[in-house]
């Protein structure tokens, strides 16, 4: 072939592939981004499957992706393709139609000394690349015609995760914590599905503030611990980076911990209620408490929402470290547990809004927010929502931070705030939520925010101790999580007063999140292996289907050649005791062409 000839189809495709993606943003019929939009609205306007018809709905394929463990992913579905990550970081691409495998990609991890399991949350596409953050910390991009390697970068640095690692064994001589197993540490990873937008790639790390997690043997079955301990290396500091999309150069890089300045205010109360601080010691302790910013915690577990107009994007922020032990870390933590606005183009804060300041109990800002217009004395906002671990959804001027309103709590609220005791502290929500990761679905249609809530109390323990040379820690705190009281709700909630609509509690903690219709439905799954279709203003179910798994992500919506599809993966999820597996199921009407 002539080099002339060459090089116009070269760009020829290059045009296609470039359209195509660009397209991908504002396609209807696909799944394009992680929340189908950058607003995160996990809706879409298909209607060909309605709440008259959903009844008949069968399954029309399913890939068993030979991953067996928690599985959390959202599937992005672009120009016919399905594309899902696993567990421990395949990437498969599937006709969207059939479920035929086109091809698979394996990360190899440069190290397993991740801190919070091996699920990813999904993966992007844009550009002729798809984009995935791995639990060794790395961002992959990928040739998604064929899964080549495009590039492959570093989020930290190799030896970052070196200075957290907490020292164990005396805590392991303790009698709580007999016998205990160690199934996770504070640690850098990377399992939040990445946002690609104006040719930038945004992704977070976790495990900045993640403590020890101990499985524990107990007369009345097993039980999860998280330990955090006061002092010594037990934290790092949580970021948020932005690449080049087209080479992974870094681009930059804002820090969810940013200075001795963390410190703040030292506030009695969230939400009016009182914190149960002790402000006068924590002022005592602040000068030799000093340096405490420098692993402050603040991890970032959501893919943003994105306003283009405004430039603005919003990620939420985890909780300081050390988790819960708060004697070493005076003051509000500042940007931990937050929403937060930051620029598109330079990373710079413009605003942030802290949930819970000092927090004690794991209060995390992990379900993605979600943008939308609300009318609001009298005027049209543009406004953010978030639906929180502490069960409210907070509503703010995306453009100030301005908090406009909160909801009513989707979850039993008891004891809120009390502090962690020697004896233990019961209180709802817990370290799980309310709103863990889960991300809510909006309709406009419909005005309705949709949240899969968890009610899941939780004991917290404080142990005051001497510091001793193989002890570098003068306490710690713990919780346990009820074994005797656990269940979940799906709540649909006005998105312009915060009342609820209809609520319907289920059996077990509601995890994996909300997918909502122009067919007047919702779809969202529950730990047991049902997977739900529901009327979205009624609440009530029209259909199910019982997989062998834990239906434990965030179902999509797209059409394939006039059928429209609705699928989800079934993997369970190992921290609840959901039975996993690796099946990605879709569902379609008989025959059905639009």
């Amino acid at each position: 072939m002539p080099m002339e000839e060459r090089l116009i189809r070269g760009a020829a495709t290059l045009i296609l592939l470039t359209c195509a993606s660009l397209a991908f943003a504002d396609d209807d019929t696909g799944w394009p981004l992680f929340g189908h939009n950058y607003a995160n609205h996990r809706y879409t306007a298909l209607s060909q499957i309605h709440s008259d018809n959903v009844a008949d709905l069968e399954l029309a394929w399913r890939f068993d992706t030979g991953r067996k463990n928690s599985f959390q992913a959202t599937p992005i579905v672009a120009g016919g393709t399905m594309f899902v990550s696993t567990p421990f970081n395949d990437v498969i691409a599937l006709d969207a139609r059939s479920g035929r495998l086109k091809w698979r990609y394996v990360h190899e991890h440069l190290h397993e000394e991740w801190c919070c399991g091996p699920a990813n949350r999904g993966i992007a596409v844009a550009d002729g690349k798809v984009f995935m953050a791995t639990l060794d910390s790395r961002l992959v991009a990928l040739d998604w015609q064929d899964g080549g390697l495009v590039w492959n970068v570093p989020i930290v640095d190799a030896e970052a995760n070196a200075a957290a690692r907490e020292v164990i064994e005396p805590l392991l001589a303790e009698e709580a914590f007999a016998g205990a197993k160690v199934t996770g540490a504070t640690g850098y990873s990377a399992n939040m599905a990445p946002q690609v937008v104006d040719g930038k790639v945004l992704v977070g790390v976790t495990g900045a503030g993640y403590g020890l997690h101990l499985d524990l043997d107990r007369p009345d079955g097993e039980s999860l611990s998280v330990v955090g301990l006061s002092g010594g290396a037990n934290g790092l500091r949580g970021f948020l980076v932005a690449y080049d999309a087209a080479t992974g150069k870094e681009l930059w890089r804002w820090y969810s911990v940013q200075g001795p300045d963390w410190v703040g205010e030292f506030t009695s109360d969230a939400e009016g209620v009182p914190l149960n601080r002790d402000i006068a010691r924590e002022r005592q302790r602040a000068a030799a408490h000093a340096e405490s910013w420098r692993m402050g915690g603040g991890s970032i577990w959501t893919t943003p929402a994105v306003d283009q107009e405004l430039g603005h994007i919003y990620i939420g922020t985890g909780n300081p470290a050390p988790q819960m032990a708060d004697s070493t870390r005076p003051g509000d933590n500042q940007d931990t547990v937050s929403l937060v606005a930051l620029d598109l183009e330079t990373g710079k804060e413009i605003w942030a809004y802290q949930q819970v300041p000092h927090d004690r109990w794991g209060y995390d800002v992990a379900s993605p927010p979600v943008l939308f217009d609300v009318r609001h004395r009298n005027a049209m906002v543009p406004a953010v929502a978030q639906a929180s671990k502490i069960g409210w959804i907070f509503v703010h001027d995306r453009r100030s931070g301005e908090l406009l309103f909160k909801s009513e709590p989707f979850v039993p609220q008891r004891n809120l705030f009390a502090p962690p005791s020697e004896t233990g502290t019961e209180v709802t929500p817990a370290i799980v939520g309310g709103a863990s990761w889960s991300p809510m679905a909006y309709s406009a249609k419909h005005s309705l925010f949709f949240v899969a809530g968890i009610h899941h109390p939780a004991k917290y323990f404080s142990k005051p101790l001497e510091a001793t040379p193989d002890r570098p820690w003068e306490s710690y705190a713990y919780m346990e999580l009820s074994k005797s009281e656990r269940w979940g709700t799906v709540t649909a909630i006005d998105a312009g007063s915060g009342s609820v609509r209809w609520q319907k509690r289920t059996p077990e903690p509601m995890l994996g999140g909300v997918l909502a219709t122009a067919g007047d439905l919702i779809f969202t799954g529950e730990g047991d292996g049902h997977f739900n279709a529901m009327h979205a203003t009624t609440g009530e179910v029209l259909w199910r289907y019982r997989a062998a798994y834990g239906v434990n992500a965030p179902a999509v919506s797209y059409s394939s050649r006039g059928r429209q599809y609705v699928a989800v993966a079934a993997g369970g999820n190992r921290l609840f005791g959901f039975p996993v597996g690796d099946a990605i199921l879709a569902f379609a009407l008989p025959g059905s062409r639009e």
